[in-house]
């Protein structure tokens, strides 16, 4: 299916001209490709190859590639016993882990995206959505209609299949075996990915983010597997090369850009430029390595905030984006290509960002969207872990406080950087902090932490830069960690093109612990088809910020009802009393102008997972979240009525747990309406304090 030409001119009129040109000369270009492709099939061919690289022989090529460094470090398979005891060593039965997610994937069972455990076949269909048995047709790919809104699917499925991440396992099964099994099973993999999707052909090759990506995973395992048997015979060194080339012509010909580039752009520009880097030599690969790295230069400091946020406000997005700022960086480095200090500087305060938000028990505050994206995923820990972060870029550039802060899986240390280095980095949980309260106020997020608790606010702007992207509604949202307990959750994203429904309804108000005032949305959506976009109305305003002392305090504001509700704002004050560990949330309403009519205001609190709710008296609620018992009281001014409810909470995509709904309801004028809701461990269920607890 074509996509319709109304959509088109839509998307278009809201572009600024430069955009439009862009644009232009790039579907010219699709159309222009279009036409070669009926004459002659796109991308490189074998000879083309050689020339471009400067080669007599492809064996001569895949030689000269073998001899030039990974950006990563990469076992010899001769050394595999070696590797492997020093892998159980750093992490106890980890090589076990390795071979059994390796076996299942020769097995064809994976787990994409919330799926649960899906049998592929004996043969893989690329196209499949395998959830709803879709199937997108092997139709020219800038021309496929992938979001189907009429019918469920989700394109995200064929995608994360072909980025072929699933097959990592079997790589470092491989380096610790030394088992031709696990070689073989990967080439064949990707022999038949390469079958199945002639270039420019079926839905794999129509987001130029999953081309960037296949690049990543690709250049890692030829590294891994080059001297392997397996992968000399048959013709497959000639077919996997040409088809990593052409990977790379079009990542540099169909780059994501747009008036404000994201981590599409990002994702383009970190595959192209270690294309470039891989192949080494000759006009193309240079271009390829140039052009890739100074456009990753420009968006670093457009795309993160001095603070080390990244600007589409989303936890898991933020870690994506790192990644792939870091990997082009180390493997410049690794090449013996400069990096310059600037560029470090902001990557390292990403990952001082991350050391702030991650919770010790490697979970995340659900912030913005999440997809559960990797660059090139090689550790252990669960998909919420972000704490690794710390040991690559601590250990990558010796940013010594990384090191300190980390606590958390070594695995992925050791496949980037070796045994010795893996090391080297602490096993140990971090030092206790009384109160280690953050700001990161060009990001708009703030944080009151101390060992026992963590309540992560948000008060910045929408995601990518006022045009929504992976941002959510949650201006003066937060989560929080009690004594330990997670009580309070966002609740996360779900599901992108599945459910049209699900996906406006996961990035609402209303899912979000924010004031909603008349059921309005705090930025107004665009169109129930627009899944990424936001309007730029909330305009968020931080009044207070005062992190010392026995108690933290945090004030803010935003306008997102104020052109459309009498310019009233609401204004929430967070504060978090250390040593009783209570926080406290104030709300109350300002408006310039006179009252004239009642207000229906909403203000919700959703517990985290596991946690109920009991009403114990007229103004107070008992908490129970794991064995622990938390009270819950309120007060207030405005005739405000209690009601719980059942809600979803989507820790992961495609992955959503029923949860326990708080609604503080009244309709009311709102100059006098106010709201106090305070939460404290109750006396009597006080835990012993964790060993070790590093905040």
């Amino acid at each position: 299916m074509t996509l319709p030409l109304v959509s088109r001119v839509t998307r278009a009129v809201r572009k600024p001209p430069r955009v439009l040109a862009r644009r232009a000369a790039q579907e010219l270009r699709k159309a222009g490709e279009r036409w070669m492709a009926r004459v002659r099939t796109p991308g490189a061919t074998p000879s083309s190859l050689l020339r471009a690289t400067k080669c007599r022989s492809v064996d001569a090529l895949w030689n000269r590639i073998a001899a030039r460094p990974c950006v990563t470090w990469v076992p010899d398979p001769r050394d595999a016993a070696d590797t492997r005891a020093a892998l159980d060593q750093l992490i106890p039965r980890e090589s076990s882990r390795i071979i059994e997610a390796a076996r299942r994937a020769i097995d064809h069972r994976v787990d994409l995206l919330g799926s649960g455990l899906v049998e592929l076949g004996p043969t893989i269909d690329w196209h499949r959505d395998y959830r709803t048995g879709h199937r997108w047709d092997l139709a020219y790919s800038p021309d496929i209609e992938y979001t189907n809104p009429d019918r469920p699917s989700d394109v995200k499925f064929p995608w994360e299949l072909s980025r072929m991440q699933w097959l990592i396992p079997t790589a470092q099964a491989y380096a610790l075996t030394a088992d031709e099994r696990y070689a073989a099973f990967a080439r064949d993999t990707i022999a038949d990915w390469i079958l199945q999707n002639p270039p420019l052909r079926g839905v794999n090759w129509s987001c130029t983010m999953e081309i960037a990506v296949r690049i990543l995973s690709w250049t890692w395992f030829f590294h891994v597997f080059h001297a392997s048997p397996s992968w000399s015979c048959d013709g497959f060194r000639e077919r996997f090369l040409t088809s990593l080339f052409t990977h790379a012509i079009f990542a540099e010909r169909f780059l994501e850009f747009s008036d404000i580039n994201g981590n599409h752009c990002t994702a383009d520009a970190a595959g192209m430029a270690c294309a470039g880097l891989f192949f080494g030599e000759g006009e193309a690969a240079s271009r390829w390595r140039d052009a890739g790295w100074r456009l990753l230069s420009d968006e670093l400091p457009r795309q993160v905030t001095p603070d080390g946020v990244d600007f589409e406000a989303s936890t898991a997005y933020h870690r994506l984006v790192l990644e792939l700022f870091l990997l082009p960086a180390l493997y410049r480095e690794r090449l013996g290509y400069p990096v310059d200090d600037a560029y470090r500087n902001r990557v390292t305060a990403m990952a001082r960002y991350v050391r702030a938000y991650a919770r010790d028990d490697g979970t995340i505050p659900l912030l913005g969207d999440a997809d559960d994206a990797r660059a090139l995923p090689l550790g252990d820990q669960p998909r919420n872990d972000h704490r690794y972060l710390l040991a690559l870029v601590g250990t990558a550039w010796r940013v010594s406080d990384l090191i300190d802060a980390f606590s958390g899986s070594r695995a992925e240390a050791f496949w980037w950087f070796g045994p010795e280095r893996g090391r080297a980095i602490p096993d140990r949980p971090r030092r206790p902090l009384r109160n280690s309260c953050e700001a990161f106020p060009d990001g708009g997020v703030f944080i009151l932490a101390n060992d026992r608790d963590h309540v992560v606010i948000d008060c910045g702007p929408v995601g990518l830069a006022g045009r929504g992207g992976h941002g959510h509604n949650d201006c003066l949202s937060f989560e929080c960690v009690l004594d330990g307990t997670h009580l309070v959750t966002d609740c996360g994203s779900y599901v992108y093109t599945a459910s049209f429904a699900d996906r406006q309804r996961f990035r609402g108000t209303a899912s979000h612990n924010t004031p909603i005032l008349d059921g309005l949305e705090i930025n107004r959506f665009t169109g129930p088809r627009d899944l990424w976009t936001l309007h730029d109305d909330a305009k968020p305003d931080v009044r207070r910020w005062e992190p010392g002392g026995g108690v933290s305090r945090f004030e803010g504001s935003h306008a997102g009802y104020a052109g459309r509700i009498d310019s009233w704002r609401p204004v929430r004050r967070i504060e978090l009393d250390h040593a009783a560990h209570r926080l406290t949330i104030d709300d109350r309403f300002e408006s310039s102008r006179k009252e004239v009519a009642p207000h229906h205001v909403e203000i919700p609190l959703h517990l985290a997972p596991g946690t109920s709710a009991e009403p114990d008296g007229n103004a107070r609620w008992l908490l129970r979240g794991g064995d622990r018992i938390f009270r819950l009281e309120w007060t207030g001014d405005g005739n405000w009525r209690v009601e719980r409810r059942a809600a979803r909470c989507s820790p992961s995509y495609g992955v959503a747990v029923p949860i326990v709904r708080l609604t503080w309801i009244c309709h009311s004028m709102l100059d006098n309406v106010w709201l106090r809701v305070a939460i404290e461990p109750d006396a009597g269920s006080r835990a012993e304090p964790a060993r070790g607890a590093d905040r």
